[in-house]
């Protein structure tokens, strides 16, 4: 599967990265729905959480401490953020590989 996120951790195509380690690359989303959107990506090709198997669980729970870990490095852990992931269509997934928004640095509204 090639998408615009693997071209990106290929640096095929440029981003603006915030993080990156052996496991995870993290950039600033083109289009932010808030002061801070930062997408977290596996460098693992997986679909999305639908996707994912018992293969996948040390990675996934490496991912959410990354998560933790990135927004303290943004300072936005104090205030707090929001993580979200999208999954297919109806989720609203336009990209097909597992990625997580961080999304802070301001007030933010009730979502669910």
């Amino acid at each position: 599967m090639s998408t615009i996120f693997k071209k990106i951790i290929d640096k095929e195509i440029p981003a603006k990265i915030v993080y990156e380690d052996d496991d995870f690359i993290a950039f600033e989303d083109i289009a932010p729905v808030a002061k801070v959107h930062v997408l977290v990506i596996p460098k693992k090709e997986i679909k999305n959480l639908d996707n994912a198997t018992e293969d996948d669980i040390m990675l996934l729970g490496k991912l959410q401490l990354t998560i933790a870990k990135i927004a303290r490095m943004l300072g936005i852990n104090e205030e707090g953020y929001r993580v979200v992931t999208n999954i297919n269509a109806n989720g609203g997934q336009t990209v097909y590989h597992i990625h997580y928004h961080i999304i802070g640095g301001e007030k933010l509204g009730v979502m669910a």
